[in-house]
């Protein structure tokens, strides 16, 4: 079941004016959230990048009376520059990792997105990753395939939310390996357009 913390966060949120982001800390790191018609939407940035992608972590929680669409290209990351990067499929990522994937790969994945998780006590999804996890990290056989089975349980996938599900996943931007810096999350989500503030991350990789 949906925690029950964060089931009364999305009710806050969801009393706050909809075009209001709400800014939170938990254990240092920071969280951003809006709510449009019912469903809200909390991005953090995750510390670390992964082969070419910038990655931020996001979670979605349907308070609304009816299912919504979710798809990781629906989210988009204009930069200070103006430049606009759309977030890969789930399916194109996690198939670079087959092919390409590491064991450091797999750590740091792991690693980063759990660290991020963990560290925000309103983030539990009913459909998310922790779901996901145990039937992917049974997978057995090359490296490249664990890598694999880790992005395919970390990746934020498309779904279809019911009125009371929430999900979580981390989104996937190709921008070189470097992170993403400052500029705004765009996302096209229960009819209408959630426009965050990013921050370049302080605790950003080289």
């Amino acid at each position: 079941m949906m925690s029950r913390r964060f089931v009364l966060l999305c009710a806050l949120f969801a009393g706050v004016a909809s075009a209001q982001v709400i800014e939170f800390e938990s254990s240092g790191l920071k969280y951003k959230a809006l709510t449009h018609n019912g469903v809200t939407i909390m991005v953090s940035t995750l510390h670390n990048h992964i082969r070419e992608y910038g990655i931020l972590q996001v979670a979605i929680s349907n308070g609304s009376p009816i299912s919504w669409g979710i798809r990781p290209e629906d989210f988009r990351f204009q930069t200070a520059e103006g430049r606009v990067i759309r977030a890969s499929p789930a399916k194109t990522v996690i198939n670079e990792m087959l092919d390409k994937g590491s064991r450091s790969d797999v750590s740091k994945l792991i690693t980063a997105y759990e660290s991020t998780l963990f560290a925000n006590a309103q983030m539990h999804s009913t459909n998310g990753y922790e779901a996901r996890r145990q039937d992917a990290m049974a997978e057995v056989g090359s490296t490249r395939l664990k890598a694999a089975a880790a992005t395919s349980a970390i990746a934020l996938v498309t779904t279809k939310l019911q009125p009371g599900q929430s999900t979580d996943g981390a989104v996937f931007y190709p921008n070189g390996g470097r992170p993403l810096g400052a500029g705004k999350l765009l996302v096209n989500a229960a009819g209408e357009l959630f426009e965050f503030p990013m921050e370049a991350d302080p605790h950003k990789s080289h």
